[in-house]
């Protein structure tokens, strides 16, 4: 698998869509691998699902040099009905959150 100076794989960045969807990375995944889509497409689903109840339970998932996904805390607050004016009361809730690892970031704010 060939990288460049970051680590990211260099299908990645010369795969010549301007957004990866799901079956992009599988693709990209697959080929970067050498195996199957259908093992890769596995492989994404498992640790998306395994992301997914973790983060649901509480607990923060930590990719180094990635980024970590955690679950938090919004408060109670009060907003407007933006056809009535009126306010209205937004209950407090959980919510998911993704803060982005060094590796992520300075790849992001490398200058291409």
């Amino acid at each position: 698998m060939s990288s460049n100076s970051v680590g990211v794989p260099l299908a990645w960045v010369n795969c010549g869509v301007k957004a990866l969807n799901k079956a992009d990375l599988v693709d990209v995944v697959a080929k970067e691998a050498g195996t199957t889509k259908k093992d890769a497409e596995t492989v994404i689903n498992i640790m998306m699902e395994t992301i997914i109840k973790t983060v649901a339970t509480g607990d923060k998932v930590t990719l180094v040099g990635f980024g970590t996904f955690e679950a938090r805390q919004r408060k109670a607050r009060t907003g407007r009905n933006p056809k009535t004016n009126e306010p209205i009361q937004i209950p407090a809730k959980r919510v998911a959150g993704f803060r982005v690892g060094k590796e992520f970031g300075e790849a992001v704010n490398k200058k291409r």
